[in-house]
């Protein structure tokens, strides 16, 4: 069954790419991080303008908290947000070298970066094999039966035993793809989902 559902989701899906929008490592890092409880579509207008200034470390550094929350301000957490931004922007500055860190740990030193945002930079930009759970993969994987866990944590861990390595990446952006467009959180569309005859979700509400 597991076999199955990848096989469909790699298939419908093959073309799945991030959809944030970024040039660099550290526009991709500072993407993620305000990416956190915010669109993607909002995130790519915010950064729109932000990146025009401010796309370097170098640059981001020389606002003040309070400049950049108005930049930031319509992805929400914007205070959060900006002190984990400057943060990590000085901390890539003086101890890295001005460059965003290649190692996980190192990633996961900096201010606002947890598991899934490091594992997003680790796959998207350093091309390693990383699986990122964000709310649409948590909901997806678990409703496939791809995982059966009660944290984002448990669910990496369980989809690295049930999806070969070599498609952990890519089966990040399919489960993305598959929540926004079809396994929505609210009301899942399984009439029309492909994936029906593999889905625990749906062995267990076949009255919807």
């Amino acid at each position: 069954m597991r076999e199955r559902a990848l096989a469909i989701l790699g298939e419908i899906y093959k073309d799945a790419r991030p959809a944030l929008q970024y040039s660099t490592a550290y526009e991709l890092l500072i993407a993620v991080i305000l990416s956190a409880q915010c669109t993607d579509e909002r995130v790519n207008k915010v950064t729109a303008e932000l990146f025009k200034e401010y796309n370097t470390p170098e640059r981001m550094v020389l606002l003040s908290q309070e400049e950049l929350e108005k930049y930031i301000f319509s992805c929400g957490l914007y205070k959060s947000k900006a002190a984990h931004i400057l943060s990590a922007s000085r901390d890539i500055l003086d101890k890295f070298g001005g460059e965003v860190p290649e190692s996980f740990q190192d990633l996961k030193s900096l201010a606002g970066v947890g598991q899934k945002t490091a594992n997003v930079v680790s796959a998207v930009w350093f091309d390693k094999d990383a699986i990122a759970v964000d709310t649409h993969v948590f909901r997806v994987s678990n409703r496939l039966g791809l995982a059966h866990a009660d944290n984002p944590l448990k669910t990496e861990m369980q989809l690295k035993e049930a999806i070969p390595q070599k498609n952990w990446s890519q089966a990040h952006h399919w489960l993305i793809y598959h929540g926004r467009r079809v396994c929505h959180s609210q009301k899942p569309d399984c009439a029309h989902c492909p994936l029906c005859t593999c889905c625990d979700y749906f062995a267990n509400h076949k009255e919807i």
